[in-house]
């Protein structure tokens, strides 16, 4: 007698879910494995020609678009309005922080993360208002990237993402993977679980635009922008990691951009 099991078939939402996670799993794999080439600086750079030319494109991207569309946001929007976007972007992001605090072991910072999105959704109209800082509540903030360095995954290579900048091969397995550990993108129907990405977009042209002059000098008036942007990431992603003394953070806007 010829028992036919049941077929097991997985909707094309699953499908997907299931490639992105080899793909990650496939660039993690790569971010441990530090390739050579480490410089006496701490630097991990053996994709530099390649960043370089990426590094070109996102300085015509900016220049072209992005500062543009920035400036004009900034000068249209009082500034009340620009920090209302900005602690609505951040409030939508604080379960994807929960997730990645419990995945670090991290209880504390998972039960601050918690207050402060129930106390800014309650209180603050959904994040408008930031009531937690109001009220003193503590502040916290973690990525995957975190959770992986927190797991002991190695840094990686440097890269510089089209449109998105310095990261590294740890950083950019990080990016990728909390694009999916928000519950809220899960939970929430269309359009309204698409809120928190346009606010994040606006939140960044807001901090392009109060920026202005500190990211000009870097991006066009030092000597070599893409070694000076490398430089002010991988420091101050260190230190935040706590891999760096605070003595050897930088402090992009008090740089003198021509000490490179």
């Amino acid at each position: 007698m010829r028992v036919s099991m049941p077929k097991t078939v997985l909707s094309p939402d699953r499908t997907r879910k299931a490639l992105a996670l080899c793909a990650v799993l496939a660039v993690s794999a790569c971010a441990t494995s530090q390739p050579g080439g480490v410089g006496a600086d701490g630097i991990n750079d053996p994709h530099e020609q390649a960043n370089r030319k990426v590094h070109a494109f996102n300085r015509s991207l900016d220049r072209a678009l992005v500062r543009p569309a920035a400036r004009g946001y900034s000068t249209v929007l009082p500034d009340e309005i620009e920090d209302s976007v900005g602690d609505f972007a951040t409030n939508l992001g604080q379960p994807s922080v929960v997730v990645n605090s419990l995945l670090q072991g991290d209880l504390k910072g998972a039960g601050v993360s918690t207050a402060r999105f129930l106390v800014n959704t309650v209180v603050g109209v959904g994040g408008l208002i930031n009531a937690a800082d109001e009220l003193n509540m503590p502040d916290h903030d973690t990525d995957f990237g975190e959770t992986l360095h927190t797991w002991g995954v190695g840094e990686g290579a440097y890269v510089e993402l089209p449109g998105l900048g310095p990261s590294t091969q740890r950083d950019t397995v990080g990016k990728v993977v909390d694009l999916f550990t928000n519950p809220l993108s899960y939970t929430v129907d269309s359009p309204e679980k698409y809120y928190g990405t346009g606010a994040s977009v606006a939140s960044r042209l807001s901090d392009r635009g109060r920026y202005s002059d500190t990211v000009d000098s870097i991006l066009y008036e030092s000597a070599d922008s893409y070694a000076q942007a490398r430089l002010i990431y991988l420091q101050n992603r260190r230190f935040e990691l706590g891999q760096e003394d605070a003595s050897s953070e930088i402090d992009p806007f008090e740089l003198d951009t021509e000490g490179f």
